[in-house]
């Protein structure tokens, strides 16, 4: 444990300048709490910088993949893994011990939801626990993980602070929401503007300065929960939006209309609107999960949340809007419903392109057709195996199947759930009896498109 001196951090103190002066001469050490979709790729992006970084996690495979210049997400290649491994400025470590070897500390943990739709805290509580006993003198530490405003300060700072510690004046403190967006090929992590915000100056402009060394763009912001309720909104606007839009395809449906045509038709606007569009629930870590935090911290103030809580409502409905789309073309088709149906689920990913399948839909629609005694499988090309979730545990282990264009023809139907551009939609609809498209797949299939179902 570090012994504290009696000295004031202020922004002309030594120990600021110090700082200061290794990171602007890229010899201060950047330590990554958390190794997963959004540390990574930040890890990646500081060592290509030429910054010597370690890298933290508790899951011993991620290290031993790293160590073996291998990746575990799929936009990540391996090549650019082993170009930062072959660097020297790279080390992976489950030993938590080895924080006080770095300059800087940047949490980036999950930020889950417990069942009864709380905010879950044990992340960021374990992973500022495992390094408090190592925070020294002068250290700079940012949390990157979605939470609600307030976080900072009332969670992460106490833990911290056990030890004697008092930010701005013996080490920095600040908090810097990620914005990673996995498969997105026009961004990456240097070419994503950050916001900073800290509850000191010191702690405010030591952050903004390590920013600058990494990203396009830095965005100050005048405090820690400030920063906090930045990204909130940005993924509320999100989840609003895409409820307006699913509420709009449920009702256009009952007029025979297609959504999709009209947002192609009204984002020929160059002003007021911005398209986002329908699909079979909500996934990923974020736009499911960060509103109801804000949802969660403004009870404290006595407020509703009726605008998000509507949203959070009607996207969490899309899969039992789906279900009944599949049901009614079965019927119309078959004369027939889910029960001993066979159904191939086409995509778990949350989103296209991508190998994360966090909170993805499709895991509850393989569920809710399982309970409708349907015979379902899989297929997706980037996720051969489903892995052990909280909410879906016994899905664990099930397996893709192949593709197999005539393999198609022996299920009652095809259900589209993530539109990867790496399947040949042409093959799925003319090799399958009926395919139910949660996410306009096939907009661009000229034949039989008798056979194809909106949903």
């Amino acid at each position: 444990m570090t012994i504290l001196s009696t000295l004031t951090l202020k922004t002309d103190d030594s120990s600021f300048q110090f700082l200061k002066n290794k990171i602007l001469e890229k010899k201060a050490k950047i330590g990554i709490l958390g190794l997963g979709y959004v540390g990574l790729p930040l890890l990646k992006t500081f060592c290509e910088k030429g910054y010597e970084t370690i890298g933290f996690d508790i899951d011993t495979s991620k290290i031993d993949a790293l160590k073996e210049k291998k990746s575990y997400i799929r936009h990540i290649p391996h090549e650019g893994i082993a170009k930062i491994v072959d660097s020297g400025r790279f080390t992976a470590t489950t030993d938590f011990s080895r924080a006080d070897e770095a300059d800087v500390l940047i949490m980036c943990v999950p930020t889950p939801l417990t069942i009864h739709r709380d905010p879950d805290m044990s992340y960021i509580v374990s992973t500022a626990g495992s390094v408090a006993p190592y925070i020294r003198e002068g250290h700079l530490v940012i949390l990157e993980s979605t939470t609600y405003p307030g976080t900072l300060k009332e969670v992460v700072q106490p833990i911290i602070e056990k030890a004697g510690f008092i930010a701005g004046e013996n080490y920095f403190l600040a908090y810097s929401p990620e914005r990673e967006d996995p498969g997105n090929p026009n961004f990456e992590t240097s070419t994503i503007p950050k916001v900073v915000g800290a509850d000191d100056d010191g702690s405010l402009e030591l952050s903004r300065i390590l920013y600058e060394q990494a990203v396009c763009k830095v965005v100050s912001v005048s405090s820690s929960a400030t920063a906090e309720a930045v990204k909130l909104t940005e993924n509320i606007f999100r989840s609003v939006n895409i409820a307006l839009v699913n509420e709009l395809k449920v009702i256009f449906d009952k007029m025979n209309i297609d959504v999709w045509e009209v947002i192609e038709a009204a984002k020929s606007k160059p002003f007021g609107f911005m398209p986002f569009y329908p699909g079979p629930g909500l996934g990923g870590h974020c736009i499911p999960i960060d509103p109801f935090y804000l949802t969660w911290k403004a009870r404290e103030y006595g407020v509703t949340t009726r605008f998000i809580e509507l949203a959070g409502q009607i996207n969490t409905h899309m899969p039992d809007y789906v279900i009944h789309k599949l049901l009614e073309a079965l019927d119309q088709k078959f004369a027939r419903g889910l029960n001993q149906s066979k159904i191939l689920v086409l995509g778990i990913a949350y989103k296209k392109n991508i190998d994360d399948m966090r909170e993805s839909p499709s895991l509850i629609l393989l569920e809710k057709l399982e309970k409708h005694g349907a015979h379902v499988d899989y297929y997706d090309p980037f996720i051969p195996e489903i892995p052990m979730t909280r909410e879906h545990a016994h899905l664990a282990g099930k397996k893709s199947v192949k593709f197999d264009g005539n393999h198609l023809s022996s299920y009652d139907a095809v259900l589209i759930c993530t539109d990867h551009d790496d399947i040949d939609y042409e093959a799925i609809v003319t090799h399958s009896k009926l395919v139910v498209d949660s996410r306009n797949a096939t907009q661009h299939v000229k034949h039989d498109r008798h056979k194809i179902v909106k949903a």
